[in-house]
């Protein structure tokens, strides 16, 4: 989405100057936390944790070119005193800026909800991930979820239905006020839904993944549990969190818009304000990476631990282990009595 400063309609002028200091920030952001993961990749390239790190370089990579495109449209948008008729005469120009805004809006929903299932399969059925999660299947995967998100950026483009400027005059859109006929709503409900379906599959997956990994921690006989797995989802939870509370109030706003076509009382100001808060999710994505890696977990979890007086997770849970026992034990279960009793001791191996 582009950069979080758009002006109000009916508020004082702004210039180019706030959408330029949040295309920085966000281009800064971003390039930290591509270098930090393409750093833990090199490491963990063998290891169970190499498919959630593609996973994970594929999104901090689209909310950096979100941020970078988008956020260069709205600086010069702003530049231009938004004066749409002087260089977007042929529409060209409103059209790329619709057709990114649908795509780097839906595309990082798209990613986060993949990785939550990536996960839930990875702690669920260990054996099926390590022999099947190969990194050309994810990348296939991360092929796949593009293609699909460009395909629903296009699909107005080829149906002859331009995307609009939007009455701020600072971004373009799906049609919002004045809708003609069913179409125009069939792209806003589909915007929402899928949106709003990728959430709730973040949502279940991750809920999934959370409880087995405790159930299992619980019913263990042994404390120690194995890092990543924990790391990876304090992670996937606090961008599911971010993702809610960035995109809910615009995803909302426009599934009202296409339910209550002109009928709808969204204002201006509260459309801008739904998109000022999704633009804020490109921007607090890669702190997700940068802020909950181990070192700093085990040092808030030393915090924590000293606060409460509560004795949670042995230190020893931060010391990384790769799936080299699950691969083992794949490889020596021929029947498929063996086959159910591995998938159990895998699981229980997954948090220790």
């Amino acid at each position: 989405m582009n950069g979080p400063g758009e002006t109000r309609l009916t508020g004082a002028e702004e210039g180019a100057e706030m959408p330029g200091v949040f295309l920085i920030l966000g281009i800064l952001s971003n390039s930290l936390a591509i270098a930090i993961l393409m750093k833990a990749y090199q490491r963990f390239r063998q290891k169970s944790k190499a498919s959630f790190l593609l996973f994970a370089s594929g999104l901090v990579i689209t909310d950096l070119l979100g941020h970078l495109i988008n956020g260069t449209i709205a600086v010069f948008v702003y530049a231009s005193d938004k004066d749409w008729i002087r260089f977007n005469q042929s529409n060209v120009l409103c059209s790329v800026f619709g057709i990114c805004m649908v795509f780097f809006g839906l595309c990082p929903l798209f990613l986060g909800s993949v990785m939550a299932v990536e996960r839930c399969i990875g702690v669920t059925k260990p054996i099926f991930h390590s022999t099947k999660m190969t990194s050309k299947h994810v990348k296939i995967m991360l092929t796949m979820v593009c293609l699909f998100a460009i395909f629903i950026a296009l699909l107005p483009i080829l149906q002859l239905r331009p995307y609009q400027i939007q009455a701020s005059r600072t971004w373009c859109f799906y049609k919002t006020e004045h809708i003609e006929d069913w179409e125009d709503r069939f792209y806003l409900l589909l915007f929402s839904c899928l949106g709003l379906l990728a959430l709730g599959i973040s949502f279940l997956c991750n809920a999934v993944t959370g409880i087995t990994l405790l159930r299992v921690k619980f019913k263990s006989q042994h404390r120690q549990g194995r890092s990543h797995h924990f790391e990876m989802i304090i992670q996937l939870l606090a961008i599911m969190c971010v993702s809610c509370i960035c995109w809910s109030p615009f995803l909302v706003t426009m599934a009202n818009i296409g339910i209550n076509e002109n009928h709808s009382q969204e204002s201006c100001e509260t459309i801008l304000f739904a998109l000022r808060m999704a633009t804020w999710n490109q921007i607090l994505d890669p702190w997700v990476y940068i802020l909950l890696r181990k070192a700093v977990l085990k040092k808030l979890y030393k915090i924590a631990r000293r606060f409460c007086g509560v004795h949670f997770i042995n230190l020893h849970t931060w010391e990384l282990s790769s799936i080299k026992n699950s691969l083992k034990v794949a490889a020596v279960s021929d029947s498929p009595s063996s086959s159910k009793k591995t998938n159990q001791q895998l699981l229980s191996s997954a948090v220790q």
